[in-house]
Parts: C-alpha cells; structure tokens; sequence
C-alpha cells in the first residue's frame, strides 16, 4: 500500500507560481498512474492533471491548460504539478492521487478510479 504526501503549497499572487510535490513511500512507485486534483470550500473535487506510468500526461482543456504541468520522477518517486500565471481561481486544496495498474500507457481523469489519496495541500492565490 503506497503513502503519499503533498508539499508545495502556500500563499502566492496573482500571476505567480507554484510547484507541488508528492512523494510516495510504501509501494513501487513505478507500479502506478499518478494523478492530481483539487477541491475549493462549496465545489466538487476536480480533476486537474495525470499522468501514466511510461509519463504520458493530461491536463483536461479549460482553464488550466497551458499554465499546469505534470511531471513524474521515478527515481525520487515523486509526482509533481508546475503550476504558472496562477489567479485566484486556483485556490484550493490539492490533492495527488495514485492508481496502481499493469499498464504503462493509460492516464485517469475520474477520482473514483484512483485508490490512494494524499492529504493535500492548501494553495492561496491572492489577488
């Protein structure tokens, strides 16, 4: 069973960036599909990037696209989230999220297919 942790998180302006990481332990980390989400007060959780186990990766088309990436480096068995010219949409709290899958090539978009949740970390973008 992998353990993940976030880190990363805090208070940035407007326009500024950020990377999350999150670091897995407890399991082969190259075993599994990573994925990140987000949940700010009053909204659903939602999906923000993945990216598979051979490192193909999706960041869904809105508003995210073009300022977000995923990345993963299996050697440090970490995933992480580059994330420039924040705005205050972006405030939440971010999630990573792991599926363990015999499969190198396919990434997940839905949080119900990821069995392994970090604790997320707080993301404030000040305007």
């Amino acid at each position: 069973q992998v353990q993940l942790e976030e880190s990363g998180g805090g208070l940035v302006q407007a326009g500024g960036s950020l990377r999350l990481s999150c670091a897995a332990s407890g399991g082969t980390f190259s075993m599994y599909a990573m994925g990140w989400f987000r949940q700010a007060p009053g909204k659903e959780r939602e999906f923000v990037a993945a990216i598979s186990r051979s490192g193909r990766n999706l960041v869904p088309a809105n508003s995210m696209k073009g300022r977000f990436t995923i990345s993963r480096d299996n050697a440090k068995n970490t995933v992480y989230l580059q994330m420039n010219s924040l705005i205050p949409e972006d405030a939440a709290v971010y999630y990573c999220a792991a599926k363990s899958t015999s499969y190198l090539s396919p990434y997940y978009a839905t949080a119900a297919e990821y069995e392994y949740w970090g604790q997320g970390t707080q993301v404030t973008v000040s305007s």
